[in-house]
């Protein structure tokens, strides 16, 4: 199947495809609760803007590779954008027949119905605290103006953590619904592969949750001050994606990164990158044994000494780079 599939909401996604969006029950609507936007800019906060691995050679600069072993396909990886521009959600026809072809999809983490809902409940703050106590009357102002076009009211703000709120504004405002991890999950399983996670929730969140509240209210003042520039920055990151560089998707992320105190950057380092490196390709590992596995996470997991490629390699796999999946691929971007 090619083509971009049609936009529409997150439930009818959910209750249109089986096995491992099934549920009981539906998602409750609030205000605020934009469950796809808050949950693709989870995805996108913790896959892209802590991009701190150094890109070492050109060698590794690419999205797509295939894994051998012992001159066999074992399996697939992807670095991918968390993102529902158009251009990311089609692809040719030969990157589906490898996709298809797997017994195994393994992304970040899984974004079924309960894994949202335990989302919603880590990003509020804990009883008897309070956001606007925690940034002083001015400073939570701005961050409620700043909301206002993600549906966050004032009230609904005052229980929320700082990280939680900076996620939230990483992102533009949600349209579909429908983002690159989510379409290919969805493909997958329509295709009968196995949907699997390779992290859980308590261990994606534990480091915003550890980090020291000063860290989390400087990171929410940068995401404050760039929000109205956040859809010309999501759509240039998707830009520099489609060329297909992880150096140039390196660079872009370093200069974001750039603002934040030297502590700060290295604590992410340290568990954003490094630490779910490391985890994510330990539990890779036994999907290889098993059968095919197409492996897909953010782009900036991939690079470095600390990523993903160099991890496979280090296990004794082989890795090729192939073509770009994307028909909309580009040689360049504009300035």
């Amino acid at each position: 199947m090619s083509g971009i599939m049609a936009p529409c909401r997150m439930e009818d996604w959910i209750t249109r495809r089986r096995p491992y969006f099934a549920m009981s029950g539906k998602l409750k609507h609030t205000a605020w609760w934009r469950v796809p936007g808050v949950v693709a800019g989870f995805a996108l906060f913790l896959a892209i803007l802590p991009g701190l691995v150094p890109a070492d050679s050109s060698d590794g600069d690419a999205l797509f590779w295939r894994i051998d072993r012992e001159g066999d396909v074992a399996g697939y990886l992807l670095g991918t954008v968390h993102s529902e521009d158009p251009r990311v959600l089609e692809y040719r026809e030969e990157f589906l027949d490898m996709l298809t072809a797997c017994d195994t999809f393994a992304m970040e983490m899984v974004p079924d119905l309960p894994t949202m809902r335990r989302l919603m409940d880590a990003m509020r703050q804990p009883a008897g605290a309070d956001l606007r106590e925690q940034l002083g009357a001015e400073r939570f102002d701005r961050v409620v103006e700043a909301l206002s076009g993600y549906g966050v009211t004032g009230p609904n703000a005052r229980q929320l953590k700082p990280w939680a709120v900076m996620m939230i504004l990483s992102m533009p405002p949600p349209k579909s619904g429908l983002f690159m991890d989510f379409s290919l999950s969805l493909r997958a399983s329509g295709a009968g592969l196995d949907v699997v996670g390779l992290e859980t929730l308590q261990e994606q969140l534990s480091f915003l949750d550890d980090l020291e509240l000063p860290a989390q209210i400087e990171m929410l003042d940068q995401a404050v001050a760039e929000v109205d520039r956040v859809d010309e920055t999501h759509t240039r990151l998707v830009d520099i994606y489609l060329v297909g560089s992880l150096d140039r998707l390196q660079a872009e992320s370093d200069a974001e990164m750039s603002v934040l105190s030297p502590k700060t950057r290295e604590y992410f380092q340290a568990e954003g990158i490094d630490r779910r490196n490391a985890r994510m390709l330990k539990n890779a590992l036994p999907l290889l044994d098993e059968g095919c596995a197409f492996i897909a996470v953010g782009a900036l997991h991939l690079p470095g000494e600390a990523g993903l490629v160099n991890g496979f390699q280090s296990e004794g796999f082989g890795l090729v780079p192939m073509p770009s999946p994307f028909p909309a691929a580009v040689s360049e971007v504009r300035p």
